[in-house]
């Protein structure tokens, strides 16, 4: 049985259904509020599976410090650019942007870590690079041209980078043995707790909405479990059970299972570009991850 394999791709899945639930909320709830209410309810749902898992006990102060900066890096900052870019980029480009996140994470590790740089992992980083590029350049129409606004595809850039680097500072923690649960509880914890201290500046552009609509609640707290509660339970639980290199391939699925959800919500058959441009990230993703 291929459970592992199961799982991985079923975390795709589910992290593509939460950014489509994103994409519902634009025009209905600042953005802002949803960063608000997304890491209030994703720190209570990872905070509750490490209690019941007992990982609080794996946390020590040091690595409370690498996880709390791996938050500003990977959530505070990335986490409001990818909200951003969904808005304004829409789910289907924001997902595939996101792609750009193994790149950075490997040109990173060169960087700073002084991991090694095979001719694999460059085959695969001009994959998605290509990926990206083929899916921008083959928006032929103007329609669809003006619906990608280039704000929208740097704020999934910043989203990738910001991400990269979280999972760099995150490592010191995560290899001397952190519970996953704890440390995602951690890093949502701290984001929460900023988006929150947010509403007591003194600028219009920061207070909270007046009023919110059950039906924005519900879009909000729905796209946090699919992608912090649900979608990355399963992907821990995958990558408890089988290959890293093979987890993070099917678990890169996104920009691919995104595309019929985009076809379905619309009615409107993503380009060809789009399903290259897609398969190609995914490719590449995995000659840098196997």
């Amino acid at each position: 049985m291929y459970i592992a394999e199961i799982l991985a791709l079923s975390a795709a899945v589910c992290i593509a259904m939460s950014g489509m639930l994103v994409s519902e909320l634009q025009g209905r709830l600042p953005l802002l509020d949803l960063a608000r209410l997304q890491m209030g309810a994703a720190f209570l749902m990872t905070a509750v599976a490490s209690l019941a898992v007992g990982g609080w006990r794996t946390v020590e102060f040091w690595q409370f410090g690498f996880l709390a900066l791996s938050s500003l890096f990977g959530i505070i900052i990335a986490s409001t650019t990818y909200l951003a870019a969904i808005y304004t980029a829409g789910p289907r480009m924001t997902a595939l942007l996101f792609s750009l996140t193994a790149p950075f994470a490997v040109l990173l590790g060169y960087v700073f870590l002084d991991e090694t740089l095979n001719l694999r992992q460059g085959v695969g980083i001009a994959c998605v690079l290509a990926g990206v590029l083929l899916a921008l350049g083959g928006r032929s129409s103007a329609r669809a041209k003006a619906s990608v606004s280039w704000i929208g595809i740097g704020f999934g850039v910043v989203t990738a980078f910001g991400q990269a680097l979280g999972s760099l500072a995150a490592r010191p923690a995560m290899a001397s043995g952190v519970e996953p649960f704890s440390a995602m509880a951690v890093r949502s914890g701290v984001a929460a707790l900023f988006f929150l201290l947010l509403m007591f500046v003194p600028h219009p552009a920061l207070k909270p909405a007046a009023h919110i609509t059950r039906r924005s609640l519900g879009f909000a707290v729905g796209s946090a479990f699919f992608g912090v509660g649900l979608g990355m339970s399963l992907l821990m639980a995958a990558l408890a059970l089988g290959s890293v290199g093979i987890v993070s391939t099917l678990s890169s699925m996104t920009p691919v299972v995104i595309l019929p959800m985009v076809w379905a919500r619309t009615g409107n058959v993503p380009p060809a570009s789009a399903w290259i441009g897609a398969a190609l990230a995914v490719l590449g993703t995995g000659l840098i991850s196997l």
